[in-house]
């Protein structure tokens, strides 16, 4: 298991970096020229996504599901000058109630831990401002490392590639024989009965009515750059728009959505 999976600090600091160099441009420089921004992050974790836009001085709602990383988030978060600006929830977003509207919504690294992504997309439009903008980012489901196998403490088995999209039985049977915990295993089978394609999740966005306002397919995911040293890159278009083998060599998929 990587270090960073111990030390939440650091993978604070790695979000912070990553949403402050690729994130807020792929949004685009023009949605941050207005002075006052309600933002809300679905997953929102430790809280490292949120920290650009709370310096900002924009208001900030973070919605996470597990407690131990929201009491990480008001840790790290306890001596920001704008803390006040900012309200961490710990629920499931479909008990979230809908006390203001969005002017966007950032959901990184996190729509492929959900489950029916049918519901949970359409469900957060209720949320959206009328020129609102909503911001997705996931690895899909077949690329190398997209059953997040990464995570696991046996140093082959956290850099074998592709084992992943094995049938869940033998999946299962092999992370046994690396000897990974029951949690750890259980949890990625969750993600193996939760992971999403591109193809998918666009089938689902224009299911819900949404307008895709930009996208980029990233053969180096950009977090890969303060993870492990790599540049970004965006893959050619002629291999970027071929349905479901893109899938295998895509590491994110970036897109912005409107209503």
């Amino acid at each position: 298991m990587q270090e960073r999976h111990f030390k939440r600090e650091k993978y604070f600091e790695e979000q912070i970096f990553t949403t402050e160099k690729y994130v807020i441009p792929f949004i685009g420089d023009d949605f941050f020229s207005k002075n006052k921004l309600n933002v809300l992050e679905i997953g929102s974790g430790e809280g490292g996504n949120m920290k650009p836009f709370l310096d900002k001085g924009y208001k900030v709602t973070g919605v996470e599901l597990e407690a131990i990383k929201n009491e990480w988030a008001t840790d790290f978060f306890s001596y920001h000058p704008n803390k006040n600006n900012l309200t961490l929830i710990c629920d499931d977003i479909y008990n979230f109630k809908k006390e203001a509207i969005y002017d966007l919504i950032i959901i990184r690294d996190v729509v492929e831990h959900i489950h029916n992504q049918e519901r949970f997309i359409p469900f957060i439009k209720d949320l959206l401002s009328e020129n609102g903008r909503i911001f997705f980012a996931f690895p899909p489901w077949y690329n190398p490392f997209g059953g997040h196998q990464q995570v696991c403490k046996n140093k082959l088995l956290s850099i074998l590639p592709f084992y992943h999209i094995l049938p869940k039985s033998i999946y299962k049977n092999i992370l046994r024989l690396g000897k990974e915990t029951d949690g750890t295993i259980e949890g990625l089978l969750e993600i193996k009965d939760t992971g999403i394609s591109i193809e998918r999740f666009k089938k689902i966005v224009s299911a819900s009515k949404y307008n895709i306002l930009n996208e980029a397919y990233f053969l180096i995911n950009p977090n890969y750059k303060i993870k492990f040293g790599l540049k970004p890159r965006i893959a050619w278009k002629i291999f970027s728009k071929i349905p479901y083998l893109r899938n295998f060599y895509i590491t994110s998929y970036y897109c912005v959505l409107t209503k």
